[in-house]
């Protein structure tokens, strides 16, 4: 199995497995077991998130990967008098991206059941202001497929608040090379990550630097990135989707590398670095500054960590709703890691 093959099954694979923020431990285990499997010795930290090193000849002046593990999702709200179940969302989860969208609810019992996210009055036949009703979560419900009909037949389900409420990937890849699916941010990078971590382990490299990574679980609720930096890592590369669209450069088949965020400027040298190992490699790139991004990297510095960093991705279309890339756009990605901590 080539590179490219691992990386993309390792991403259906963990597209897969639910994982909203703070509902990861499944994700983690899974991801755990696999960098065991590959020969590394991983170590989960104490908000759940793994960490691993990656090997490296000289310890000063490491360089940490990080990807994020945890989606965007949902939490129940409420249960609704008609017993569906209003939500609240995790993350930037925006509810006219999943209007329609099958779902999971897992209670704290251990039960799952499925579902639907439907608006109220879903019928154009009987809601005269379907076209123009918004599609916010306080007018959208889950409908549950269990036998229901009042608050109290849900409840003796076991459904209560706070269960967790998780969307279908709809994971697809075409003949074409596009892979559409939801969750590319950023399981995809973590696939890339462990796609890294193998191609190290098969070809016996030792990275000039210690390299480490750092797969966290709280990315999309701003705390990720905050700690968990090893000792003597003085430069952060977030691995996380890189931005399509509006006035952006960047395709779905290329490599992003991200020269500001919404919050602050990438370090100059590492970008400048970033771009010259690019060009030397005939790695397929575009920088771009972000116009609403905010990263583990950002929540590291935030953090009070002083650190370089910058960021690098796939480029992915429609991020936060029912994404899309391509295998040009992981292979360019997996050669900038390659060609950056291997020199």
């Amino acid at each position: 199995m080539s590179d490219i093959q691992y990386i993309i099954e390792q991403f259906k694979a963990l597209a897969a497995i639910d994982s909203p923020s703070g509902f990861t431990k499944a994700v983690c285990k899974y991801t755990m077991e696999e960098l065991t499997r590959l020969g590394y010795t991983p170590v989960q930290t104490t908000k759940g998130g793994v960490t691993v090193s990656l090997g490296g000849i000289h310890k000063e002046n490491g360089l940490l990967l990080t990807g994020h593990i945890d989606t965007l999702g949902a939490m129940v709200s409420s249960i609704k008098p008609n017993g569906r179940l209003r939500l609240s969302a995790v993350g930037g989860l925006q509810a006219n991206n999943c209007e329609t969208e099958n779902c999971k609810v897992y209670t704290r019992d251990g039960k799952v059941y499925t579902g639907c996210l439907q608006m109220d009055e879903p019928s154009v036949h009987v809601n005269h202001d379907y076209a123009t009703q918004p599609r916010t979560f306080d007018g959208m419900e889950v409908v549950l497929d269990i036998l229901s009909t009042t608050k109290e037949e849900t409840y003796k389900c076991g459904i209560a608040v706070g269960d967790y409420v998780c969307f279908d990937p709809r994971t697809t890849i075409t003949e074409t090379g596009f892979i559409k699916s939801r969750f590319l941010d950023d399981k995809l990078s973590v696939a890339i990550i462990l796609g890294l971590a193998k191609h190290l382990k098969d070809n016996k490299l030792i990275p000039t630097r210690a390299l480490y990574a750092h797969i966290t679980v709280f990315e999309e609720v701003g705390h990720g990135g905050c700690a968990s930096v090893p000792q003597g890592v003085t430069e952060i590369l977030g691995v996380d989707m890189g931005c399509v669209g509006g006035e952006l450069q960047c395709s779905e088949r290329q490599v992003s590398i991200c020269v500001k965020d919404s919050r602050s400027p990438s370090t100059y040298e590492v970008v400048t670095d970033l771009i010259e190992t690019a060009k030397t490699n005939n790695i397929d790139f575009a920088p771009d500054v972000y116009p609403y991004y905010g990263s583990d990297c950002d929540a590291a510095l935030s953090a009070g960590h002083d650190l370089k960093h910058c960021l690098i991705g796939s480029g992915v279309y429609a991020s936060h709703g029912y994404e899309r890339t391509h295998t040009d756009g992981i292979a360019n990605t997996f050669a900038l890691l390659k060609a950056y901590t291997v020199k």
